[in-house]
């Protein structure tokens, strides 16, 4: 049989084509995947199944990797990136990381130099399995092309079970191109994984049904594990049987309507000063899906250090990890909360508690200046997100201020919409994110909220919607400086600036200064760049050309880019301070 020809049943294959075949028998639809020497073999098998599998190039390996998560957050299942040895492959490892600390479904594929001259520095060579050992769930480096079924079906497996996470496959380029017939109904071979279902007990169920019953201040506690699990209907019934007021994390947010009057928003470091307050009064604490992480629980001591806490999980290693639990479960989420709902009883009265929790959401609501003359970051989120909340909207963002203020002024309503690199918080994942997110939901309008520090990072990824025909909108909040360390600089380095500065400096007097002095023109004019990649674009200053130009952007045919030019001064309020309590929250 030649080999340019594939064959799928009992029949000589190559190994490039055992694993693309592979990625069709795991119901991979789109792959992201960047061509090199060790690679080709795998590419060109691509070629032999562009009908079954459409492959995306990006224009760098990291936009690719994080247009597979862009899949995984999205759709639930594993998303998957593919680059060349060497360079291409470390070009993955941030990626990788990011999946692993937000616990995403993801298949990183790198090729390797032949095994005759691995560990001989041969060019471009990389031993990639152990860089990326301490940030992958499991890795793997394929020695014999026999393996590489059960190969591909333990690392699928691996990824999408349990708590998910990240596994890298490397796969040298001689065993892609040998031959061999292919076992597709091989056995997987994990002893150390535990396959079987993690679901709790029924006591531990009826103690957390007791303690609701008693609770006269309870708070849910929601975390991206809900979303992960497909638990967010689970947890709205809860919320509606028992009445007791919710926050979310930054993953968490679509979990639970911010509209809903029990919603108490996000919780953490920005979060909203009523939520922070309801957990630092409340007498139980019902943590679902979450990490107790130093971003939401500021001094640990202090975090609801009057409540008995609950705390569900998946993976035992999170359980009394950082914060103790009192009633600590292991359990997929899903399940446990359909059994917590069968047999829980709304608490005996806590209406006090949530006209509390209501009055303190009145009288301490997120807000801005409403009455500056230009447009403000917060603004042009809010305006955003009331033209979007009938259509089936994607969000995604960079990292910094405007990560967070999307967190806190765009409304979610569902699971699965928001796009956020949360536990690495890796600048540049806001648009290839949104690239990937398109890709497999062609159908749903996919936003980028970019700060313009974090769009640089990745911005090459334009090239690659304009010729994907992948219609990306950018909502570009340009401060022309790394906002959120700048706001670090004012508020605890006296204003020195230490290189957050995005702009030609022309004035020496100006750097490290904390000055206004600006060039007479912003730099770069991302409109032009948008342009140069084929994208359509527009700037905006005034704040009467906010609303016209976002209802362009979003009518625009192909990707486009809105370059709101917005003032660098403004800050993510309110705040707790890194190892702070809600007491030392910055309201102004």
């Amino acid at each position: 049989m030649s080999t340019t020809e594939k064959s799928t049943n009992n029949q000589v294959m190559l190994g490039a084509d055992i694993m693309i075949e592979s990625l069709v028998r795991h119901g991979v639809e789109v792959l992201f995947a960047y061509p090199g020497g060790c690679s080709m073999p795998l590419h060109q098998a691509l070629t032999r199944y562009k009908d079954k599998i459409r492959t995306i190039l990006p224009r760098h390996e990291q936009g690719g990797c994080f247009a597979a998560q862009g899949v995984a957050r999205t759709t639930g299942k594993v998303g998957v990136a593919m680059a060349t040895s060497g360079p291409g492959a470390t070009n993955l490892v941030t990626a990788i990381a990011d999946a692993k600390l937000d616990s995403i479904p993801l298949v990183a594929i790198s090729a390797q130099v032949p095994r005759a001259v691995i560990g001989s520095d041969a060019f471009q060579e990389t031993p990639i399995v152990e860089v990326c050992r301490g940030i992958t769930k499991h890795h793997y480096l394929v020695t014999d092309i026999h393996d590489l079924c059960r190969i591909m079906k333990e690392a699928f497996h691996i990824a999408s079970t349990g708590r998910p996470g990240p596994v890298l496959i490397d796969i040298p380029k001689d065993v892609q191109l040998e031959q061999c017939v292919p076992d597709w109904d091989c056995e997987m071979n994990l002893p150390g994984y535990n396959i079987q279902p993690r679901l709790a007990k029924p006591e531990q169920i009826r103690q957390v049904a007791a303690a609701i019953k008693r609770a006269k201040r309870p708070v849910i506690y929601a975390g991206g594990g809900v979303i992960t699990s497909g638990a967010s209907e689970e947890l709205r019934e809860l919320i509606k049987k028992t009445g007791i007021p919710t926050t979310m994390t930054v993953m968490g947010l679509g979990t639970f309507p911010n509209a809903d009057p029990l919603s108490l928003d996000m919780l953490g470091m920005h979060g909203t000063v009523y939520a922070n307050l309801a957990v630092s009064e409340c007498d139980l604490l019902i943590g679902l899906g979450v990490r107790f992480d130093d971003r939401v629980t500021g001094k640990l001591s202090e975090f609801a250090k009057d409540a008995k806490i609950v705390h569900i999980d998946i993976d035992p290693s999170e359980l009394n990890k950082n914060k103790q639990a009192h009633i600590p479960i292991v359990s997929d989420l899903k399940p446990a909360l359909q059994m917590l709902n069968e047999v829980v009883e709304a608490p005996e009265d806590i209406s006090d508690w949530v006209a509390h929790c209501q009055k303190m959401k009145k009288d301490d609501p997120l807000t801005y200046n409403k009455e500056f003359e230009g447009i403000l970051q917060q603004h042009a989120i809010a305006e955003l997100s009331r033209i979007t909340q009938d259509r089936d909207t994607i969000i995604s963002v960079g990292v910094g201020q405007h990560q967070m203020w999307a967190a806190q002024f765009y409304q979610f309503k569902e699971p699965r919409t928001w796009l956020s690199s949360s536990g690495l918080g890796t600048m540049g994942f806001g648009l290839p994110a949104a690239m990937g997110a398109q890709a497999a939901n062609p159908d749903s309008l996919c936003i980028d909220i970019e700060g313009d520090g974090s769009f640089l990072m990745n911005i090459q990824e334009l090239a690659t919607c304009y010729c994907e025909n992948l219609p990306v909108k950018v909502m570009l909040l340009n401060n022309q400086h790394l906002g959120m360390v700048v706001q670090w600089e004012d508020r605890f380095m006296a204003g020195n600036r230490a290189h957050t500065y995005l702009g030609p400096i022309h004035h020496d007097e100006w750097y490290g200064k904390g000055g206004d002095i600006y060039p007479a023109e912003r730099y770069p004019d991302f409109v032009q760049i948008a342009k140069g990649f084929g994208c359509g674009g527009a700037t905006i200053r005034a704040k009467s050309d906010l609303l016209p130009a976002l209802e362009e952007m979003i009518a625009y045919k192909g990707p486009y880019v809105l370059d709101v030019q917005v003032p660098y001064q403004e800050q993510v309020l309110p705040m707790i301070p890194s190892g702070m309590t809600v007491k030392e929250m910055i309201k102004s």
